[in-house]
C-alpha cells in the first residue's frame, strides 16, 4: 500500500515538473553561472585541499543544488494549502507517508538530473574526477534533497503563507551555505571560523565529496559524511512524517 500510494504521487508531481521544463533547468541557473564565472577564477590557486580547483569548486555546487532545492522545496505545498488541494488530499485514504515521500523523491529526482547536468558541464569546462567519486556525489545529493526536502515540507504545513515561509528558509539557507563551505574549503578561514563551521552538518558532507571527487573513499571525511548524510535524512523523514500525519495532509 505505502510503496503503491508513493509511486502514485511520485508520478503526479513528477509530470507537473516535466511540463515545465522552463523550471526545471532555471533551478541550476545559481551552480552553471558560479561555475562559469566564478570557477576559471580559481584555477591555479592554491586552495589548501587535495585536487584541483575544479574537484574543489563542483562538489559544492552540487551541494547547493541540494541545499538550496531541498529547503525551497516546501513552497510548493504552501501555495496547494491556498489552492485546496491538501484539503481535497485529507479525504482520500492514501498514506501520509506516501504523501510526504512522493514529494521528496520527485524533488530527489530532479535535483539529481540538474546535477547531472552540472557536472557534464563541469567536464567541459575541465573538470576530472573518478567515475565513482561522481556517482557517490549524486548519492549525497539525493540524501541532502531528501532531508531538506522533508523538513521544508514540514515547515509549509506550518506556514499559512509564502511570507512566512521565504525569510525563514533564508535565514537557514545562507549561513548554511556559508558555514559549510560550499564555495572555497573552511581550511582557508581563520580558526574561529573553521571551527564553527563544524557545527554545520553540511560541512562533513562537503568535506566528504570532495574527498570523493580525487579517489578518497576509505577516509575519515567520506566516514563521517555518510554518516551525517544518513542520520539528518533518518530524522528529517521522520520529524516530515510526524507533521503530516498530525496536520492530515
Amino acid at each position: 500500500m505505502l510503496v503503491h500510494d508513493t509511486a502514485l504521487i511520485y508520478g503526479r508531481y513528477l509530470r507537473q515538473s516535466l511540463r515545465s521544463r522552463f523550471a526545471l533547468l532555471f533551478g541550476m541557473l545559481t551552480p552553471l553561472l558560479y561555475l562559469l564565472f566564478f570557477g576559471p577564477l580559481l584555477t591555479g590557486l592554491p586552495l589548501g585541499g587535495k585536487g584541483s580547483s575544479w574537484q574543489t569548486l563542483v562538489p559544492g555546487l552540487l551541494l547547493q543544488l541540494g541545499l538550496f532545492g531541498g529547503l525551497f522545496a516546501g513552497f510548493t505545498i504552501v501555495i496547494e494549502k491556498g489552492q485546496g488541494v491538501v484539503e481535497r488530499m485529507r479525504v482520500t485514504p492514501v498514506s501520509r507517508l506516501a504523501l510526504l515521500l512522493g514529494r521528496v523523491l520527485r524533488d530527489a529526482t530532479v535535483l539529481l538530473f540538474q546535477a547531472v547536468l552540472l557536472v557534464l558541464a563541469a567536464l567541459v569546462m575541465g573538470l576530472r574526477a573518478p567515475l565513482w567519486g561522481v556517482l557517490i556525489g549524486f548519492g549525497f545529493v539525493a540524501l541532502l534533497t531528501l532531508s531538506l526536502a522533508s523538513l521544508s515540507y514540514a515547515l509549509g504545513m506550518k506556514a499559512d503563507a509564502p511570507q512566512e515561509f521565504a525569510p525563514l528558509v533564508n535565514a537557514v539557507s545562507m549561513p548554511s551555505m556559508l558555514l559549510s563551505g560550499l564555495m572555497l574549503p573552511m581550511s582557508l578561514a581563520p580558526a574561529w571560523l573553521d571551527v564553527l563551521s563544524h557545527f554545520v552538518p553540511f560541512r562533513y558532507l562537503v568535506d566528504a565529496v570532495r574527498d570523493a571527487y580525487v579517489g578518497s573513499y576509505a577516509g575519515a571525511h567520506v566516514l563521517y559524511g555518510v554518516l551525517v548524510a544518513v542520520g539528518f535524512a533518518a530524522l528529517s523523514v521522520t520529524v516530515g512524517t510526524r507533521v503530516f500525519r498530525r496536520a492530515g495532509a
